[in-house]
Formats: C-alpha cells, structure tokens, sequence
C-alpha cells in the first residue's frame, strides 16, 4: 500500500496539479505533472464515475494503480506531483497491463530514472 505522505488527498493539491501541469497520455490512462516543494513525489488517482458505475470496479483499479507506483517508487524522481486519471478501458485490465501503461506513462514524462 502507498503510504500516506506520498498522496495527493487536498483539493488544493489537485487544483494545482491540474492548472500548471503538463500532461502526457497513453492507452487508457492519462498522467499530469507538476513540480513540488517537497523532497519527495505524491501521487494522485482520478477514476471518475463516468468510467465505470460500480465502485468495485474504480477501486480495484486504483489499487492496481496504487500497487505500481508502490513498486516503482524508488526509480521515480523526486519533488514532483503525479496524478493519474483512468479512461473507461481500463476496466478488467490485469495488473501486468495496468502495470506497463504506467511505466511507459512515466518514460514519456522524463521523470523515471533508468
């Protein structure tokens, strides 16, 4: 489990995420970026009800998002906001996939360290 400290829970946080982000996307998952003041990354997760009505559904996702940022912490560069928002195909996606969708996410962004 992703431990407290390294979420995004604030309106606020997201607000800003949101208006001086950069945004890269992929197959069903979209990541914006911002730079932070912290000396470590947070991480956000957007899945909307739009994406699928049932609550099981958007929260199984964002345990496998949860998960794969928990795993790839340590290669991820420091002092930066994440937040991811889910597309509807991302339902019933496996981990692996849900997994390498966020690692190509962040090579895009330039912010994963080999």
């Amino acid at each position: 489990m992703l431990k407290k400290q390294f979420r995004i829970r604030k309106q606020k946080d997201f607000e800003n995420v949101f208006s001086k982000g950069r945004y890269v996307s992929e197959k069903f998952l979209t990541l914006k970026v911002v730079g932070n003041d912290l000396a470590y990354s947070r991480f956000g997760f957007i899945i909307s009800n739009k994406v699928s009505k049932k609550a099981v559904e958007r929260n199984r996702s964002k345990r496998l998002l949860r998960e794969s940022i928990r795993l790839m912490q340590s290669r991820i560069k420091p002092k930066v906001d994440f937040v991811f928002i889910a597309k509807k195909e991302i339902i019933g996606k496996d981990f692996s996939e849900v997994n390498d969708c966020v690692e190509k996410l962040l090579k895009k962004s330039g912010l994963f360290e080999k």
